[in-house]
């Protein structure tokens, strides 16, 4: 009676015991638990110096407030990586208290904080599939879809004489968002660009 039972990892399904990794493992997306704290991680690059140790630098954003971090590990160091969960969702609405989104399997809605969902915000559009980690049942990352097609509202004119290996030229983007495009492209062109950065990659197909 009472005798604890060998074959249960304590704690195994509580989504709260943070698995230890080594530093050169973890990704862009994880979740870190440090100091009590969570942490989604931004970047993550393995530096190998000539001589000396190798060392994973990790830049990250404190969940809760959004403040930045950035940590320099030796990459064979033990790092507490939280116990997420992925899901889709897809993206409803923003509102003053952040933005919206409905589980596409049990159709529950959350809400996500503006400092989560960081730069990204003006690539959102309504029905958007998009993936939430969720630890606890509460979001704390997202991940973007590579692609978005959006119009090019503002640019330069064609000139005469320009050709498409010509340099880029600068526009803004539907969404409000600057990037720069191939001469041949004007206003009212709808194209695809890569969310991480906005950079151009071709004009849309539709």
């Amino acid at each position: 009676m009472g005798r604890p039972c060998p074959d249960r990892p304590e704690a195994s399904n509580s989504g709260k015991k943070a698995l230890k990794v080594i530093a050169s493992s973890i990704r862009k997306g994880n979740v870190i638990e440090q100091d009590g704290r969570l942490y989604v991680v931004l970047s993550a690059e393995n530096i190998h110096p000539g001589k000396g140790t190798p060392v994973s630098q990790i830049e990250m954003r404190r969940i809760g407030d959004g403040v930045k971090v950035s940590e320099r590990y030796k990459t064979t160091d033990q790092v507490e990586k939280a116990t997420v969960e992925d899901t889709n969702f897809n993206y409803l609405y923003e509102d003053a208290d952040g933005f919206h989104f409905m589980n596409t399997d049990t159709y529950d809605q959350v809400q996500v904080s503006k400092e989560i969902v960081g730069d990204a915000a003006p690539y959102l559009q309504e029905n958007m599939t998009v993936k939430l980690s969720l630890h606890d049942m509460n979001p704390v990352a997202i991940t973007m879809p590579q692609r978005a097609t959006l119009e090019v509202v503002e640019t330069e004119p064609v000139t005469k004489g320009q050709t498409a290996s010509s340099s880029y030229k600068p526009a803004i983007l539907s969404n409000g968002v600057r990037t720069s495009v191939p001469p041949h492209v004007s206003a009212g062109t709808r194209i695809v660009v890569m969310i991480e950065d906005g950079s151009y990659v071709e004009r849309a197909k539709d």
